[in-house]
């Protein structure tokens, strides 16, 4: 455990941030998740209007290092070719 008092600050900002961190990880996932259900089901509509959400959500947690700017780009480009292929 931290001794000094810059380091006991430093403790409680790193518990904040792991939370919000996690909080904003959670809800990418969900939405992901949301998308791929509406395109099971051949919903187009409702996996156009679900992907809006996930892609900015994926774009923030890229833009935040959540996760990495590359996977959230391939992400976001893997969703939409699913999206299109359910148009074809």
């Amino acid at each position: 455990m931290a001794n000094h008092v810059s380091a006991l600050k430093r403790a409680r900002q790193d518990i904040v941030k792991r939370n919000r961190n996690r909080a904003q990880k959670s809800a990418m996932r969900t939405a992901i998740k949301r998308v791929y259900a509406a395109i099971a089901a051949g919903d187009q509509e409702a996996a156009n209007a679900e992907m809006r959400t996930a892609a900015s959500l994926i774009a923030r947690a890229g833009r935040k290092n959540n996760i990495h700017r590359n996977q959230a780009s391939r992400r976001i480009s893997r969703i939409n070719a699913k999206i299109k292929a359910l148009k074809a």
